[in-house]
Order: C-alpha cells, then sequence, then structure tokens
C-alpha cells in the first residue's frame, strides 16, 4: 500500500475504503473484507450513522489496531468549540478508541462560518492533546481555506473534496498543495455522475469512452483507472463499495502506472459539474440534524 506523509509528518495509506451511505448491517462486513484484503484505511463519518459498526469491524480484525487508519468528520450540528469537543467524545466511543487518526470537519457551513472556526480550534485542542494524531477539513473551497489559515494556527492535513474526471476543482488542489494540504478524493470513481440528473449529455464516468479505452490499453476496469488517476496525480482516494468483488478490484491500483498521454486526456474530461451539493447550500436550517450519543 501507497502511503502520503501529511505535514505533521503521519504517514496516511494513500487508498482506503468509504462507508457513506453504507448502511450500518452492512458496514461491518464491507469493513472486515477490506481489512482482510488489505486496506488500512477506513473513511466514516459521524452523519453516516455507522461509526459503531467501523468500530466492530475493526476490533474484531486480528492485525495490529496500530495499523489502521481510522478517519471521522464532525457534522455541522455539532460545530462550535464545547460542541465538537464532545462530538469527538461521541465517535471515539463509537469506534471504540481513545485516539483518532485523523479528524476532518464535514463541511464548510459558509453561513456560520464563525462556528466553524471555532469548531476547527476544538480540532486544534485534541490535537494538542493527542487524542487525534492529524486534523483536517471537507469540502472547503479557497475562501474557507484563506479564512481558516488566517484565524487558526495548523494547516489542515487533509481536504476531502468532490474530485473525478468530471469535477476537479484545480483550484482548490492547487491551493492545498501550496500550503501542504493533501487533498483527498470522495466520490474518486465517479459515484455521483451515476446518480439520475448529473447531466443529460454525459452520464457515468465510468462509461466516458477516454476511460475504457485506456482501461482496454492496460487490461484494467474503468473505476482502476480513476482510482489510479487520483494516486498517479498525489491524492488520496476513498472509493466506497460493500460488495467484495468490488472492494478487491479497487485496491489492485498499485501494479501499472498511466502515461503522461493518458492522464492529459483524463485531465481534457473536465465538465464543470458539481456533483454535490453546493457549499454556500449547506446550512443548519438544511441539513442540520442531531448525531445520537454513544
Amino acid at each position: 500500500m501507497q502511503s502520503l506523509t501529511l505535514n505533521n509528518g503521519i504517514h496516511m495509506p494513500a487508498l482506503g475504503l468509504g462507508v457513506f451511505q453504507t448502511p450500518p448491517q452492512e458496514t461491518r462486513s464491507a469493513v472486515t473484507a477490506a481489512l482482510e484484503l488489505g486496506y488500512r484505511h477506513i473513511d466514516t463519518a459521524a452523519a453516516y450513522g455507522n461509526e459503531r459498526e467501523v468500530g466492530q469491524a475493526i476490533r474484531d480484525f486480528e492485525g495490529p489496531r496500530d495499523d489502521i487508519f481510522i478517519e471521522t468528520k464532525i457534522w455541522i450540528s455539532d460545530y462550535g468549540y464545547d460542541q465538537t469537543l464532545h462530538a469527538f467524545d461521541k465517535s471515539a466511543a463509537k469506534l471504540g478508541v481513545d485516539q483518532i487518526d485523523l479528524l476532518i470537519l464535514h463541511q464548510a457551513l459558509p453561513s456560520e462560518f464563525d462556528q466553524t472556526l471555532a469548531a476547527y480550534r476544538a480540532l486544534e485542542r485534541l490535537l494538542a492533546d493527542g487524542r487525534v494524531r492529524a486534523i483536517g477539513v471537507s469540502n472547503f473551497m479557497v475562501d474557507h481555506l484563506t479564512t481558516l489559515l488566517d484565524a487558526t494556527t495548523v494547516v489542515p492535513a487533509v481536504n476531502q473534496l468532490e474530485i473525478h474526471p468530471y469535477f476537479q476543482q484545480r483550484a482548490v488542489l492547487d491551493f492545498g498543495a501550496k500550503h501542504h494540504i493533501v487533498s483527498q478524493a470522495w466520490s474518486p470513481i465517479g459515484g455521483i455522475t451515476f446518480y439520475p440528473g448529473y447531466g443529460e449529455n454525459r452520464g457515468s464516468v465510468l462509461q466516458d469512452p477516454a476511460v475504457t479505452r485506456i482501461a482496454e490499453t492496460h487490461g484494467k476496469s474503468p473505476a482502476q483507472v480513476l482510482l489510479r488517476w487520483g494516486i498517479q496525480q498525489g491524492r488520496s482516494v476513498i472509493p466506497k463499495s460493500t460488495r467484495r468483488e468490488r472492494i478487491a478490484e479497487n485496491i489492485d491500483v498499485f501494479d501499472f502506472e498511466l502515461t503522461a498521454g493518458e492522464l492529459a486526456a483524463l485531465d481534457a474530461l473536465e465538465t464543470g459539474r458539481r456533483g454535490g451539493p453546493e457549499p454556500e447550500a449547506v446550512t443548519l436550517a438544511a441539513y442540520g440534524r442531531a448525531i445520537p450519543e454513544a
């Protein structure tokens, strides 16, 4: 497994298993399969409702706990200094751990950014106390990152973003690289592009002719090509699946390389069409919901 070195020296596996929208009753078996197949990075979130099952699978695993990199996220309903400290307690208890490897803020919450800054300061406190090993953010745009850097002390180690060939967010990626923030791709194989209404003229990126041609050249699947595209450009990728065969396929991406021409062909697929919600649309009124106690 290839790893990335975060800006505080911590090593993070470049590829992990995501469990977004994975029902709790399926999460434990998916994480178990992933660990058996060689994954050592699991990405979950308080808002996913499956941290407890992630923790159960990790405790059941016979390998060393220190080998597994656990990442989770604080939901916007728990932003604020004291609220975020308590949110850590909730997540840690559900995961069954004393220390979380990477704890990030799930959304920028631009309409109440003072609460976001307070939440991030709580992450800084948790980092200083050794309760987390690295901290970061998710779905933060350049203006959000700029304000955050001006108002806080610790540069985020990671910014998790929607990144696939149809939506690459190059300005955010470039800002992250300048400030030594690892960009981490959610929907790295374009899962969001599978959904109805994504675009009348551009369907699933997995079916794009440019992607399928490259896949045929290497004897790989389109999903493997897209994951390789992200990893080869220095990003972290967290594909999601509950099917053992797909989980196995997604980790089998370290035995080939894309050429400069192939990387350029994938880069050229940019549409500028975001699949997830616009960051400004994520408000407490629209998306706030209570995160249960442990």
